[in-house]
C-alpha cells in the first residue's frame, strides 16, 4: 500500500493524472502458475468452469482495479493444488484481453501481459 501511495505522490508531483490503478503491477502470462493458464483458456472459450461461482460479477469493492461500471468485471477461480475449497487465487476479467491475477483473494492484483 505504501508503494501505491508513493506512486500517486510522484505522479501528482509530475503533474500527471492519478488513478487508483496507477501503481498496478503486471505479470507475464508465462509467469503465472499452470492452473492460471487453464483458467485463462476456459475464460476465452466461455467455459466450462470448475466452480459454480466462476463468471460472477466482481464488484471491485477494494478499488484496486480501474474504476468501471458494475458488471464490467467478472471473477474466476484459479485452482490451488491440495485444496478442496476454491482457495485464494483468482483471475478477474474486463474486456476481452483484459485480465488481472490475484494470488491473495483480491488483496493485490497484477495485470496479465499476454
Amino acid at each position: 500500500m505504501m508503494r501505491l501511495l508513493l506512486a500517486w505522490m510522484l505522479l501528482a508531483a509530475l503533474g500527471m493524472p492519478v488513478h487508483a490503478h496507477a501503481g498496478l503491477l503486471t505479470i507475464a502470462a508465462a509467469e503465472l502458475p499452470s492452473e492460471a493458464h487453464d483458467t485463462l483458456r476456459a475464460i476465452k472459450r466461455g467455459g466450462p468452469f470448475a466452480y459454480p461461482r466462476d463468471g460472477v460479477v466482481f464488484g471491485n469493492f477494494e478499488r484496486i482495479l480501474p474504476k468501471q461500471p458494475r458488471g464490467y468485471y467478472h471473477e474466476y477461480t484459479v485452482k490451488t493444488p491440495g485444496l478442496r475449497s476454491r482457495g485464494a487465487r483468482r483471475i478477474v476479467s474486463g474486456t476481452p484481453g483484459e485480465y488481472y491475477y490475484s494470488a491473495d483473494h483480491y488483496q493485490t492484483f497484477k495485470r496479465i501481459r499476454e
